[in-house]
């Protein structure tokens, strides 16, 4: 939902009309439609104009061109024509009768610039002439681009066959680019003690949303609250809504005068109306804001705020203006100068399914304000809704193929919610009574089990390791045994591509958030460099967090940052290892060796003799018994190895006999 509320395009003044100037964006001359490009034709020679021979494409224009042809009538002499004229053979001729057609109409015969006269120079030597005739290209080259800056309106042939040329170029990349629908599909496994949601996007599982009933997701919450502390060193507070740990309030989410220090805005012991915008993630508290915002499912209610906006996701000029038209007298007759966001699933809705939730989210912003006057702090007064209704409100649309849950409970609930807010939508959402459990009958729980693990496989072989750490998660690209079939950049290069696919697709399913850095193969060509960051951006477009990606470097890193508002999937899932300590390594076998023996020498002051029994791990007990000549020569006493499948890898136990 805070999705939406960051993608206002443009503000509508309430009382403005339908046709606000800033509701159309600025569509740059190579995006234009088909019917609007400029049409690129063929004139005959005889009539070709000096400007269209020099607007012609890098393939089409001679470089022998003349400055008189392409400059538009220059009565220069020194320059390629020189050269032409002086050149002997047919060649010459082909080149001055094209010449003379381009002269044709222009006068240049009649100024007296034929061949003739370009011949009746002998003394010039041809080096000079060569010289001159590259510096004049330069020029025209220059010429060319100062008038490929002419407005519209001013156009001349050549530059209409040029825009042609560029416009039909950008026509075919925007038709490769243009995606084929993505068939979603839905599964909910509702249980006693969680909620899992999987989003399927033709037939891979791209995004997983949990919830538990121990560890309830809070996001979206309203708390009245108490400030307790107040930092203006780190422009903080800190503010009580009724958890063991005091949530976290930064500067920019506090209401009031802009530029204020954040202890003349707030006191301590206040009380305030906060909403929780990041749930606590390891060490830290959770995150809150005081500019609270009620989703609906076409609209978001910011009541702090006063701009009406329509989401940028909202790309058709036609639909933008109709909504502003609807909107507008909306926001006049009943949000009395709050602010609200038009959320893309609003495209063809009616005025009467606008309104409708204008007014239910006025009525559930007056009850929370009542509650706020009469509940004590901290207080919970408004709680978001739970995970299948969540998804019914944000997630399901026309583009949904099916909602399917196995609750009976849930189901109902959902059908209920969705008959309310989307009716048509209604028969999308199917109650699932197989006897093989959801998850398992459509093959995700392996899927799941994978998540763990920090290496993935590329399809070409390569693959990509991914570490993650509190604040900061490290992927690193690797190309396996993956050789390719031509040369070293087009091998490193196809395997970055993949893997920026691969990467796009895996933090959004397993939710990593914060500080990403992607530590991709060096590849020495920019082009190449362009090539892999331009599909990663295009991998990550179906990613409902916000994500800003920072260009690739010469090293081959790129920097991101992707919206985190609960802790990622293997967060949740697992615990840190009591073995390891969260690292993922424990102590080597040869470390475990050297350590027993230094042991053994203290126990027994390196006097020799007597027998000694170990007890360790079964598999550091075989790697001991290879060893235990070497064990026996350096304690100078025999050595009896047993294992104990009790014990963990780096406990043992020594015994004296």
């Amino acid at each position: 939902m805070e999705n939406e509320e960051s993608n206002i395009s443009q503000t509508v003044p309430p009382s403005s009309g339908g046709d606000s100037p800033h509701v159309e964006p600025f569509k740059p001359r190579e995006e234009l439609p088909a019917e609007r490009q400029p049409i690129r034709q063929n004139p005959q020679p005889q009539s070709v104009p000096s400007q269209v021979a020099e607007g012609a494409g890098p393939e089409e224009a001679p470089m022998e061109e003349s400055p008189a042809s392409a400059g538009g009538g220059s009565s220069d002499p020194a320059g390629p024509e020189s050269v032409q004229g002086a050149l002997p053979g047919s060649s010459g001729r082909r080149r001055r009768r094209r010449r003379g057609r381009r002269g044709h109409g222009q006068g240049h015969q009649g100024q007296g610039q034929g061949p003739q006269q370009v011949q009746g120079r002998p003394e010039e030597k041809r080096g000079e002439r060569q010289e001159r005739g590259g510096q004049q290209q330069r020029h025209d080259g220059q010429n060319r681009r100062e008038e490929g800056r002419h407005p519209r309106g001013e156009n001349q042939p050549a530059e209409a066959r040029a825009e042609g040329q560029r416009s039909g170029e950008s026509a075919r990349h925007h038709e490769r680019a243009k995606a084929k629908p993505i068939k979603r599909e839905v599964l909910a496994n509702t249980s006693f003690e969680e909620t899992r949601i999987a989003i399927l996007e033709d037939g891979t599982l791209t995004e997983l949303l949990w919830e538990r009933k121990s560890e309830e997701s809070i996001v979206g919450n309203i708390y009245k609250g108490v400030v307790e502390n107040v930092l203006p060193g780190i422009s903080s507070a800190f503010v009580n809504i009724g958890y063991d740990k005091n949530a976290y309030l930064y500067i920019s989410d506090v209401l009031g005068e802009r530029g204020a220090s954040i202890d003349s805005t707030l006191k301590k012991g206040q009380h305030i109306i906060v909403q929780v915008a990041k749930e606590a993630i390891g060490t830290k508290g959770m995150k809150i804001t005081m500019d609270v915002s009620l989703p609906g499912r076409y609209l978001v209610f910011t009541p702090f705020q006063t701009a009406v906006g329509l989401s940028k996701n909202i790309e058709d000029v036609q639909e933008r203006r109709r909504l502003e038209s609807i909107v507008t007298p909306l926001a006049a007759k009943h949000l009395g100068g709050k602010g609200m966001v038009v959320r893309t699933e609003a495209e063809g809705a009616s005025a009467e399914e606008l309104e409708r939730e204008v007014k239910y989210l006025m009525a559930t912003w007056t009850g929370i304000q009542k509650r706020f006057d009469s509940m004590p702090p901290p207080a919970l007064l408004h709680k978001d809704l739970d995970l299948t209704l969540q998804v019914a409100r944000d997630i399901l649309s026309d583009e949904v193929y099916v909602y399917l849950i196995d609750n009976k409970e849930s189901y109902r609930n959902v059908t209920q919610f969705v008959e309310e807010i989307s009716p048509l939508l209604k028969e999308r959402v199917r109650y699932y009574d197989g006897k093989t459990p959801i998850f398992k009958a459509f093959n995700l729980e392996n899927e799941i089990e994978n998540l763990r693990k920090p290496k993935v496989q590329l399809p070409n072989g390569g693959s990509i390791v991914i570490q993650e750490a509190e604040s900061l998660c490290a992927i690193d690209v690797n190309t396996g045994r993956f050789t390719g079939s031509k040369s070293q950049e087009e091998t490193v290069t196809q395997t970055n591509i993949e893997a920026a696919q691969e990467i796009a697709h895996q933090i959004r399913l397993r939710n990593i958030g914060g500080i990403i850095v992607v530590d991709f193969i060096d590849m020495k060509k920019a082009s190449n460099r362009n090539k892999v960051m331009e599909a990663f951006q295009q991998a990550v477009k179906n990613d409902r967090a916000k994500i800003r990606i920072l260009p690739i470097t010469r090293l081959g890193l790129i920097e991101m940052t992707r919206e985190r508002k609960r802790e990622s999937t293997v967060s949740l899932i697992t615990d840190e290892c009591p073995q390891c300590k969260g690292s993922g390594r424990v102590l080597s076998a040869e470390t475990m060796r050297i350590r027993i023996q230094r042991e053994i020498y203290e126990m027994t002051a390196g006097r020799p003799g007597g027998q000694i029994r170990i007890l360790l791990h079964p598999l550091l007990a075989e790697a001991f018994r290879s060893q235990q000549v070497i064990i026996e020569k350096n304690v100078q006493r025999s050595v009896k190895i047993q294992s104990d499948p009790q014990l963990q890898w780096e406990d043992y136990r020594i015994i004296l006999e």
